[in-house]
C-alpha cells in the first residue's frame, strides 16, 4: 500500500522538477531531445519487457493486442484531433505553438495532457491489485519517473515561450500534473475488485498509450535533429529497462 502510493506521488514530484528546471533555466533543445528520446525508449521498453508479458499472462493473446490497439488508437486520436499528448513527445513543435497565445492553446494542451497523465497514474496505481512482478512494478515506476521529467520540461517551456510568468507556468504544470494523483488515486480506490483478465487488459491499454508517445517522440526529434542522437539516447532507454527487469526477476 505505502509503495504504490509514494511512487504515485514520487511520479508527479519528477513532473514538478522538469517544470521547475524549464522554469528556471534555459535548456537547449539538443540537451531536451536527448532526454525526450532516453525517456522514449524507457516507456518502448517497460511495454515490450514487462506490460506485455504480464498481460500475455492473464489475457488471450488477441485480447491483449486489442487493447493495446485501442491505447494507441486513443492518444493519435487525442493528438490528431485535440493537442498533442504529450508536450515532451511534440516537442519539435513547439516553435510554432509558442507563437500563440496561451488561451488559444490552453483548453486543448490541457485535455490533452491529463489524459495522458491521468493514465500515468493509473498504471501506478492498480499495481496494487496486479498480480506483477516486482521487475514489472519498477520497472513501470521507473520508465514514468524518467518520462515525467522532460515532459515537464517541455510543458514548462511551452507556457513560458506562451507568455506565462514562470510562477505561473509552474502553477499550471503542477495543476495539470495534478491529474497523475487522481489517476492513481482512481485505481487505487476503485480498480480493487476487477479479475486478473481485466487487469492485464488495462495494462495492455496504457502499454498502447505508451508504444504510441515512444514512436511518436523519436520521429519528431529525429526530423529536427541528428538520428545518431536520438537513436542512441532511444536504445538506452530500452536496454536501461531490459536490464532493470532481468536483474530484479533474478534477484527475486
Amino acid at each position: 500500500m505505502v509503495d504504490t502510493l509514494w511512487q504515485i506521488v514520487a511520479a508527479y514530484a519528477f513532473a514538478l522538477i522538469g517544470g521547475g528546471i524549464s522554469t528556471s533555466l534555459q535548456l537547449e533543445h539538443k540537451q531536451l531531445c536527448a532526454l525526450i528520446s532516453f525517456a522514449a525508449g524507457t516507456l518502448l521498453g517497460v511495454t515490450f519487457f514487462a506490460i506485455l508479458p504480464e498481460g500475455l499472462g492473464a489475457a488471450p493473446w488477441w485480447a491483449v493486442l486489442l487493447a493495446v490497439a485501442t491505447g494507441y488508437a486513443l492518444f493519435f486520436f487525442i493528438s490528431k484531433h485535440v493537442h498533442h499528448v504529450c508536450p515532451a513527445c511534440a516537442a519539435s513543435h513547439f516553435d510554432a505553438d509558442a507563437t500563440q497565445h496561451f488561451s488559444e492553446i490552453a483548453t486543448g494542451l490541457i485535455i490533452a495532457l491529463a489524459i495522458h497523465s491521468t493514465t500515468d497514474g493509473v498504471a501506478l496505481g492498480i499495481q496494487r491489485e496486479a498480480p506483477t512482478m516486482e521487475a514489472t512494478k519498477w520497472s513501470l515506476f521507473s520508465a514514468l519517473c524518467i518520462h515525467k521529467v522532460p515532459e515537464g520540461l517541455a510543458l514548462g517551456s511551452l507556457l513560458i515561450g506562451a507568455g506565462l510568468h514562470r510562477t505561473a507556468a509552474l502553477g499550471w504544470v503542477a495543476a495539470v500534473e495534478s491529474t497523475t494523483l487522481i489517476g492513481g488515486v482512481i485505481a487505487y480506490f476503485f480498480l480493487t475488485n476487477i479479475s486478473t483478465f481485466w487487469l492485464g487488459l488495462i495494462m495492455a491499454h496504457v502499454g498502447g498509450g505508451f508504444i504510441y508517445l515512444a514512436i511518436h517522440a523519436v520521429l519528431g526529434e529525429m526530423l529536427k535533429h541528428g538520428k545518431k542522437l536520438v537513436l542512441t539516447s532511444f536504445l538506452l532507454g530500452v536496454v536501461l529497462i531490459a536490464v532493470l527487469n532481468i536483474a530484479l526477476r533474478v534477484l527475486g
